[in-house]
């Protein structure tokens, strides 16, 4: 196997997470177009299915070569995080205010830089936590989450921020060896193995533009990986993590424009802060890393 050069780009790094964070708000978005006659089970599981069939062109042109890996207990462990945060972030959708679900899906920024400096030695500044902080009291103004946050179910709102956070970073460890068509493809693969069980007892018939719409989340989806993984390869998760935040921005302008849902004052100036943290995460000069 052929050994990559991890070579950091942080400011490319950025705009890939930013992109990645517009197309993720692009699948939220049609997610609660779907979610009305599609339960959570089938949504996971296209996600991912339609995952796996992105790959096959490459698959039919040059075989399963590109794929080979010696790392697949890491790319195993990338999918328990990521697959466990997805189905924990659907269980604090379905059993906690909305407000309160979405604080957790845009939490797990303040996570990553911890992480990353415990799992992967990388550094972890004053500077760094002020911008994480900034970004998500910014995600609680925009959120404005109620009692609930505080609630027994919640926990399970934790432990996917903390998922998300262990999947961002376990990217970063693998991209010394591992592109992101590689991760993303195994990703999607053992995702998809391993939603289909609970399709055994979720399934239900779908009509065509169910199917179209279903299709979109799995293409957007995995064209977000791609980008999200090419990002982590390229930046420290703790100085790029909190671009991430640049997804509640985004979909609260597709609520506007879509939905006619007008931000209030308290919306405004939390999307402010997201920006500034973002706008520090671009500008702040590459950390310095030691890598196992």
């Amino acid at each position: 196997m052929v050994e990559l050069v991890r070579q950091d780009n942080p400011r490319h790094g950025a705009l890939l997470l930013a992109l990645s964070a517009l197309l993720f708000a692009v699948m939220g978005v049609l997610i609660r177009e779907v979610s009305s006659g599609v339960n959570n089970e089938t949504v996971v599981f296209f996600r991912n299915l339609v995952g796996v069939f992105f790959f096959l062109p490459v698959m039919l042109i040059k075989g399963f070569a590109p794929f080979r890996t010696r790392r697949l207990t890491s790319h195993f462990l990338r999918t328990f995080y990521g697959l466990g945060a997805m189905y924990c972030f659907f269980y604090a959708i379905a059993h906690l205010p909305l407000a309160d679900a979405m604080v957790f899906t845009y939490a797990a920024p303040v996570f990553t830089p911890l992480l990353a400096w415990w799992w992967l030695r990388e550094s972890l500044t004053p500077r760094i936590v002020g911008m994480v902080l900034i970004g998500f009291v910014g995600v609680l103004l925009v959120a404005k989450p109620s009692g609930a946050l505080f609630e027994p179910k919640a926990f399970a709102g934790v432990a996917a921020s903390l998922l998300a956070a262990a999947a961002f970073v376990s990217i970063r460890a693998m991209s010394n060896s591992e592109p992101a068509s590689r991760i993303v493809f195994y990703f999607a693969t053992f995702s998809t193995l391993l939603s289909a069980i609970p399709m055994l007892w979720a399934r239900q018939t779908l009509n065509q533009h169910q199917l179209l719409l279903l299709f979109a989340i799995g293409l957007v989806a995995t064209t977000s990986q791609l980008v999200m993984s090419k990002a982590y390869a390229l930046a420290p998760p703790g100085k790029i993590g909190p671009l991430s935040y640049l997804a509640i921005v985004f979909s609260g302008a597709f609520a506007w424009y879509l939905w006619g849902e007008v931000p209030g004052w308290s919306s405004w100036l939390g999307a402010a802060l997201i920006f500034v943290a973002s706008l520090l995460s671009i500008t702040l000069p590459a950390a310095r890393a030691k890598t196992t």
